[in-house]
């Protein structure tokens, strides 16, 4: 007998055993088919409630002015997070290049194996003297840090205080926590006494907010939190992804502007909005949490290291904000613009004096279609909807960034009324 003869008689029975059955197989298929028509329902109910949420492809850099696919010619650009204009600042992108070319494209390794380079160390000295914190831990992403950090430091006999309206990642990464939760009432700091005193058997209790939320571009009452904490024993935590930056004097963020930065005792914050847009998270706090964090932190411990053209990047955004505070100054007034502009040209504009601007529409298919006359008009904005925001609370969210000139956000104002008066939002 040949090999080849040998080889196929011994294959073909081996191959029938391992073949399951035509009714197992069936079985599957039925299965697969009735997920499918699972998803292809859920499908068809979001298209039908009109808050899907299409993917626009842009072909150029981000930044106040941008190239779309479909679209003729540049677009301004007024929902990126981008609050500095430092995504495509030409030494931000150059650190970026030069970080790719000495320490190459990636680790493939977590960060206690080998992952961690000098130039990740230095990042997290330089996020550590710019919040004034004792230490830093850098993350994939915000979202792993808020991931990371409730379950490690606190446990069954612990309480966390949430505001209701904090951010996906910070809901996520409480359900994570084995301690008591305690949600108290968006920026209620009645409610808020209300659940210290419920929780005071506690052994330790974190008060839990984002500095600024991100859907209203409202700013958490720091000042009181941080009283109604030390009164009744309480640490505080501020995610500061909408306030890293920009806010406060020196941009640093709400702490700094409510002048609580001192009575804050963890943040967490983002890469990936003002300070150079790339990628990455990271926790400031006290050494021991951060030591602890290191030990113990999931997302940390098992996802690969940050890029170093990534961490290049966003060490030249903090140098640059450690030098000088001249952009984040400008911010205001660009905000104040426009949010006076729209108020005075009949529309509802949510939130305070932050960068972010929702302008208040309601209706969640009217907040698509006049996003996307508004990208006909050469302006790209993005209309949210549930689950992103609660039903009935569908808004266009208009963010304002230092690059953007007064023409600009006066060409942005115009297409909103222009939108508006066709679809009767506006007169």
């Amino acid at each position: 007998m040949s090999l080849g003869t040998a080889v196929r008689s011994f294959v073909r029975p081996v191959g029938g055993i391992l073949r399951p059955p035509a009714s197992v197989l069936n079985r599957g298929y039925a299965a697969i088919a009735e997920a499918r028509s699972v998803l292809e329902n859920e499908l068809d109910s979001i298209r039908t409630a009109g808050t899907w949420k299409g993917e626009r492809i842009i072909t150029s850099k981000q930044g106040p002015q941008i190239s779309v696919d479909g679209s003729r010619g540049t677009i301004l650009n007024f929902c990126a997070n981008n609050y500095l204009g430092l995504s495509s600042h030409p030494e931000v992108v150059q650190a970026g290049i030069d970080a790719l070319k000495t320490y190459g494209a990636g680790l493939s390794s977590v960060r206690f194996i080998c992952g961690t380079q000098d130039l990740h160390k230095n990042l997290e000295q330089k996020l550590a003297e710019f919040h004034q914190r004792e230490d830093c831990i850098l993350y994939a992403s915000c979202f792993d840090a808020n991931a990371g950090l409730f379950e490690v430091l606190l446990g069954p006999d612990d309480a966390i205080l949430s505001d209701e309206l904090n951010h996906a990642s910070i809901i996520d990464g409480i359900r994570l926590c084995r301690a008591k939760r305690l949600r108290y009432k968006h920026m209620d700091l009645s409610d808020l006494e209300t659940k210290l005193k419920e929780s005071q058997s506690s052994r330790m209790r974190l008060v839990v907010t984002d500095g600024v939320f991100s859907m209203d571009g409202d700013v958490a009452p720091l000042q009181g939190i941080c009283g109604l904490a030390e009164q009744y024993g309480a640490m505080v935590f501020i995610d500061e992804c909408h306030a890293t930056g920009f806010l406060g004097p020196r941009g640093r963020g709400t702490d700094e502007l409510l002048g609580v930065m001192d009575r804050v005792h963890i943040v967490n914050s983002t890469l990936g909005k003002a300070l150079g847009g790339a990628a990455g998270g990271y926790t400031v706090g006290p050494k021991p949490l951060i030591d602890l964090l290191r030990q113990r932190s999931r997302p940390y411990l098992f996802s690969n290291s940050l890029p170093p053209p990534v961490v290049g990047c966003a060490t030249r955004a903090v140098e640059l904000l450690l030098a000088s505070n001249e952009i984040a100054e400008s911010m205001t007034a660009k905000t104040m613009r426009f949010r006076n502009r729209m108020t005075q040209a009949g529309f509802t504009i949510a939130g305070s004096a932050h960068p972010i601007c929702p302008v208040m529409l309601g209706d969640a298919r009217l907040a698509s279609l006049m996003s996307d006359d508004m990208l006909k008009l050469g302006v790209y904005v993005i209309g949210f909807s549930f689950p992103v925001v609660p039903k009935g609370k569908a808004r266009i969210r208009v963010q304002i960034s230092a690059a953007h000139t007064d023409e600009d956000i006066d060409r942005c104002v115009d297409a909103f009324i222009q939108t508006g008066k066709k679809h009767g939002v506006v007169s």
